[in-house]
């Protein structure tokens, strides 16, 4: 699988989080990574490892896109876009392989298919925001 067929992966599982409490997350989890095509260890390891890694921080990654936000609250944000946006933040905090720039440009393209026409602009001006703020 591609990195993006993965990030893919993973929004599709951020996406039901605000839907489950943490139990149900992990059998959601666990049934998203056995209904993967084109699986390989790897990918599994890595998708298993990222979603529970966003999960234990997204507290610190809320108040990361909330603080970036002016108007908005993470209430008021579509869940495709938050959960989009939950994936990018992660990737430009926690992970230094990630330059912010990509991980900006991956989440845009995510946007364009799972989110209307004008999300694209608010999740690629927020998230650029971010990576300012934090020094990408």
């Amino acid at each position: 699988m591609l990195r993006s067929q993965v990030r893919e992966e993973i929004f599709k599982i951020i996406f039901r989080y605000p839907f489950n409490n943490a139990e149900e997350m992990d059998e959601q989890l666990e049934f998203s990574l056995d209904e993967l095509e084109g699986k390989s260890d790897k990918n599994i390891n890595y998708i298993r490892d990222k979603v529970k890694d966003i999960t234990v921080n997204i507290d610190e990654i809320d108040s990361c896109i909330s603080d970036n936000c002016e108007g908005w609250s993470i209430g008021r944000i579509g869940k495709a876009e938050l959960a989009i946006m939950r994936i990018a933040v992660y990737e430009m905090m926690f992970e230094e392989d990630v330059p912010g720039s990509v991980a900006i440009n991956e989440a845009v393209e995510l946007t364009k298919i799972y989110c209307d026409e004008d999300a694209k602009g608010f999740v690629n001006a927020v998230l650029g925001k971010i990576a300012k703020n934090i020094g990408e």
